[in-house]
């Protein structure tokens, strides 16, 4: 029987190798800015056509190559970071692993120019597939790295590409990562000609304003901490930066990671601070010997293994803690005062009446005592006004008014409790009803029937501008019709800045429209979908949410019972949008057991 094992050709290997480190264009714009950072370069510009998928440009003013390191960059494996073993355990660069090039020119068309700054002209590198053509070419110094037609010969990783908007989104995301890193290095990203980021060297608090925005800057809480395992420094935000998706970053030596385990030791630290669906906001800084971490555990190198991972979780959330103590960011207590018996406030301004002493001064203790005889008449009097009195005819028992909810309960049986839940007696039991997402359903269904005329815009007298940062833009470009399609009419004012022109007729209370449509851009972000339908579906219960009576609003009768039927004309009143119940019945068994027990 001959062989059957063979070695694969280089480019099949890198094509294999690409699967793994280029995923989407935004890994071609993290390898080939890290590169740059390497490179020493203080000036890096971004420059994307149509998401990525035409082409992604990186321009820096570092080092430069000269020509057999600009031939020999693109080999699989051929790196100038590290040499032997030893060097993974002290890694002070962004990249090691040389695979980044190679995987690129593999499923892409590369041009590369560079220069260094002794040489008096540069290198000109193209390749396409297994061509590859070289050069010499007048270039300031510098290297320029221009990537066209992603995915050009991997079809079927070309054809499941998310929507340019979504490709983008991701290429911001990962651009503001490394950018947060470096705020000493000036970044620019520009797409179809429209720059999206201009960002001078500054230092990193106001790195952070540049990206998200001047509200930031108030909400922002610094942190710090040395010690012998670990270095923290950065920021957390206050209560009022949180939310289901804000800005959540950890850095260790420069480079960005996830950390599931750091991230619960900050939660942990607002665990009596935020409600349980909120999240804060951090930019946390760890600066730690590399002999301590092992970076090497995935070719995009965001999941890191530290040696003292417990050490290091009690004194991030020690950090916060002080922190947030320090800023005197507490809860605050709600007591429940319902029933209680209400004790009156000293008033310092009314002077309180001096109490005079009254006595007999003739009175004689030592005086004979004398019997004192109740006249007869007293007695006869006594009864005489006991026979006078008239006792009123029987009346009906009132329950006691502190514990039930007499107002609220009428011949149909429904009554408000803790202006948060409805209750009422059923063949079966006892049915009790959670008023806010009962509103909710009623409220979800009707917004996505687009020919009620509850759901049609209402037009505000005076417009409200609201800011959103890059990616919040992009993903409003992205779901505006489908706002539209709910009642909202939001202009482009320019500069990142919209006017809200119009709400939906359903939301006239609302008193906070900006906070309203950025959780809906919050939503849109975390489900990322295409389909229209389930996207719709998605910002009608996020709208309805916001719309929805609180859980502590006193109902009148009409009230209640106008809900109530609304409800049960819902398709669904068993249950919301993200499937939590909206009506539970306490049979009678349960009660009885209950009691037998």
């Amino acid at each position: 029987m001959s062989d059957i094992i063979h070695l694969l050709p280089d480019s099949i290997a890198n094509q294999i190798a690409a699967g793994e480190v280029i995923q989407r264009p935004a890994s071609v714009v993290k390898e080939l800015v890290e590169n740059s950072i390497d490179a020493g370069a203080t000036k890096i510009q971004v420059f994307i056509k149509d998401a990525g998928r035409t082409s992604i440009q990186v321009v820096d003013n570092g080092k430069g190559m000269s020509p057999t390191d600009a031939r020999l960059s693109f080999e699989r494996h051929a790196t100038s970071k590290i040499s032997n073993a030893k060097d993974l355990f002290n890694l002070q660069t962004m990249g090691f692993r040389g695979e980044a090039l190679a995987s690129i020119a593999s499923v892409a068309q590369v041009e590369l120019k560079t220069r260094q700054a002794h040489d008096e002209i540069g290198t000109f590198i193209e390749i396409e597939g297994t061509q590859t053509r070289q050069e010499t070419i007048s270039c300031p110094i510098g290297t320029s790295f221009n990537v066209k037609n992603l995915f050009f010969n991997v079809p079927a990783r070309r054809k499941f590409l998310k929507s340019n908007t979504t490709e983008l989104r991701h290429i911001s995301e990962t651009f503001q990562r490394i950018a947060l890193t470096y705020p000493d290095i000036y970044f620019s990203l520009t797409h179809n000609n429209s720059d999206i980021y201009l960002l001078p060297q500054t230092n990193l608090r106001q790195r952070i304003v540049q990206i998200f925005g001047k509200k930031i800057n108030q909400q922002l809480l610094t942190i710090e901490a040395k010690t012998s395992i670990v270095n923290i420094s950065g920021f957390v935000g206050n209560i009022d930066s949180a939310g289901k998706s804000v800005p959540q970053f950890f850095f260790v030596n420069g480079r960005y990671m996830r950390h599931p385990y750091f991230h619960k030791a900050v939660t942990e630290a607002y665990s009596r601070i935020l409600k349980p669906e909120q999240t804060p906001a951090y930019f946390i800084y760890f600066d730690i010997n590399p002999a301590a971490i092992d970076i090497n555990v995935h070719p995009t190198k965001t999941e890191i293994k530290f040696q003292d991972e417990r050490e290091i979780w009690q004194i991030l959330t020690v950090c916060v803690k002080e922190a947030l103590g320090k800023f005197n960011v507490v809860p605050s207590i709600d007591f429940d005062t319902e029933g209680k018996i209400d004790f009156p406030i000293e008033q310092p301004t009314i002077i309180p009446k001096t109490i005079t002493p009254n006595f007999d001064s003739n009175y004689n203790p030592f005086a004979s005592k004398r019997a004192k005889k109740t006249p007869i008449e007293t007695f006869e009097k006594l009864y005489q006004k006991q026979h006078s009195i008239k006792f009123a005819e029987p009346q009906e028992i009132v329950p006691n008014s502190e514990l039930f909810d007499t107002k609220n309960t009428t011949n149909n049986e429904y009554f408000q409790y803790k202006n948060k839940y409805i209750l009422t007696t059923v063949k079966s039991g006892l049915m009790v009803i959670n008023q806010q997402r009962a509103h909710m359903q009623i409220l979800f269904e009707r917004f996505l029937q687009g020919d009620n005329q509850e759901v049609f815009s209402q037009q505000l007298l005076f417009p409200e501008k609201i800011e959103l940062n890059t990616t919040e833009c992009s993903i409003l470009n992205e779901i505006e019709p489908q706002l539209k399609l709910i009642g909202f009419e939001i202009s482009n004012l320019g500069q990142q800045t919209f006017a809200v022109c119009g709400i939906p007729s359903l939301l006239a209370n609302c008193a906070n429209i900006e906070h309203t449509i950025k959780e809906l851009l919050d939503c849109a972000k975390e489900h990322d979908m295409k389909i229209h339908s389930d996207l719709n579906k998605i910002l009608a219960f996020n709208l309805a949410k916001s719309a929805a009576i609180s859980n502590h609003q006193s109902l009148t009768q009409e009230e209640i019972d106008d809900l109530i039927d609304k409800l049960f004309q819902c398709e669904n009143h068993q249950f919301t949008y993200d499937g939590k119940p909206i009506i539970t019945i306490i049979d009678d068994h349960e009660l009885e057991k209950r009691f037998n027990s």
